[in-house]
């Protein structure tokens, strides 16, 4: 009886002991929980979706040309003034030069059969014309659009498969090929100089396509959606969006292949040009610090 008295004894001490112990670390455990709700807090309010989400700018139209109805547009720049145009599809891919305004063709040749042209850009006066899926790209001469040879994808890149935007910053060549990723190419030696992942937000950009290098930044199509994003040459971030939904033609507004594709820069001019796969229209916009979107056509 007495053991049974003394083992309860022990225990109410103990009990006592560790209640004591508790109430000694009880305000550092408050102190400690204070501290990682305030970190919490603070995390959450830096890294909100909506604090984070990138600027989106409307734009204005300056002017709209004529333009062909029937062109799969994938590439577009400005050269000497005039618009060079790179169109897809297989069997139906061509290389054209086009006078503004008007939209006159002056050079126009038909790319093989078995070949789907994608994004242009010029370099030391000559046309690049990226191919989808044909694994190289085409090199022209750029006023007589003379075939001058190609070069292999993966001769640049073993991991490279598809072409889809190229442009420059005057130094490289930067290239796109639908995934977030944005290749920097040596456009003398054609070697991969770096790799830069598009992030919008946390979360990676993918389907990038047409591109144009614009006072710095990258500007790009994205796969069906009728906004460009103004990347970050450097570090891949999208620094924020231009919307041209309104722009869309009311001949191709039900049409979902026909999306917003094509972007050209004239920095002689300080002209921005932009258009769309089966576009009947070509417009010169100015982009503009508000929302505010432009009318409908």
């Amino acid at each position: 009886m007495k053991q049974l008295e003394d083992i309860g004894k022990t225990r109410e001490k103990n009990s006592r002991t560790v209640a004591r112990s508790w109430r000694k670390l009880m305000p550092l455990i408050v102190l400690l929980l204070t501290g990682v709700t305030a970190a919490l807090v603070v995390l959450s309010s830096t890294n909100s979706p909506a604090e984070a989400a990138p600027p989106v700018s409307g734009v204005e139209v300056v002017q709209i040309f004529p333009h062909d109805s029937s062109s799969f547009v994938q590439g577009l720049v400005v050269y000497q003034g005039e618009i060079l145009e790179g169109t897809g599809q297989y069997q139906k891919s061509r290389l054209r030069r086009l006078q503004i305004p008007g939209g006159a063709v002056v050079k126009d040749i038909a790319v093989p059969d078995d070949v789907f042209g994608e994004g242009i850009t010029v370099w030391n006066n000559q046309i690049l014309q990226l191919t989808w899926k044909n694994g190289y790209l085409i090199v022209y001469d750029a006023e007589t659009f003379e075939r001058k040879g190609f070069v292999r994808y993966r001769d640049i890149d073993p991991s490279w498969r598809e072409g889809w935007g190229i442009t420059h910053d005057g130094k490289h060549l930067i290239v796109s090929d639908g995934t977030a990723t944005l290749r920097f190419i040596d456009p003398v030696r054609y070697q991969l100089i770096r790799t830069v992942v598009v992030r919008n937000g946390w979360q990676s950009l993918k389907q990038l396509n047409e591109l144009e290098f614009v006072n710095g930044e990258i500007f790009a199509n994205v796969w069906y959606r009728d906004e460009i994003a103004r990347i970050d040459p450097q570090s891949g971030a999208v620094k924020g969006w231009l919307d041209l939904a309104p722009l869309k033609p009311k001949e191709v507004r039900f049409n979902r292949e026909a999306v917003l594709n094509g972007i050209a820069w004239d920095p002689a001019g300080d002209r921005l040009f932009v258009t769309g796969k089966n576009w009947p229209a070509l417009f010169q916009i100015r982009i503009t610090d508000s929302k505010t979107r432009p009318q409908r056509r």
